[in-house]
């Protein structure tokens, strides 16, 4: 598999990320940055994001950390509306599709490498244009749409649920 010590963290930490944030999907229905799951899921993010720019089969800056710098800004974004937006429904829109999408793209370089390294000696695709790849990333956009969706029908339910009525003053 060839992979450096840097490229070992990476992998570890990025894989533990992407378990808190499946496991807040399935309790929260989005990775929620105040429970412990979604605090695991930015922080990790952010320091595998980060470690992958240390990272790089070709020499030089590439595509791999295009991906890494923008789900940075995306999840720095969200936390900022999670820690500064308090109450703020529209915030807390952007705030899970922000999220989601985060978690989206990380899918990609995850795909990607696991689909061109396991299993060992004999990988599921040759190259990152494999067909297998493409399909499983289009699988996995259409199920971010679907899920991103049910989050803001979600979202929605909930916020005119408690939304307070004010009598009319005529």
């Amino acid at each position: 598999m060839g992979l450096s010590n840097l490229g070992i963290f990476h992998t570890v930490i990025g894989i533990i990320a992407i378990v808190a944030a499946a496991v807040d999907f399935i309790r929260n229905g989005k990775i929620d940055l105040s429970q412990v799951t979604g605090k695991i899921y930015f922080y990790l993010t952010l320091i595998t994001s980060l470690t992958a720019l240390g990272l790089s089969k070709h020499s030089g800056f590439n595509p791999g950390h295009v991906f890494a710098l923008f789900i940075v800004i995306l999840i720095l974004v969200a936390y900022f509306l999670h820690s500064k937006q308090q109450g703020n429904n529209k915030a807390r829109f952007f705030e899970n599709i922000l999220l989601s999408f985060s978690f989206f793209l990380s899918l990609v370089p995850t795909v990607n490498e696991t689909f061109t390294r396991i299993p060992i000696g004999h990988p599921l695709a040759k190259a990152p244009t494999d067909p297998i790849i493409g399909q499983t990333l289009l699988l996995l956009f259409i199920l971010f749409v679907i899920g991103s969706v049910f989050q803001f029908r979600g979202q929605k339910k909930l916020i005119n649920q408690y939304k307070i009525v004010e009598p009319d003053d005529k």
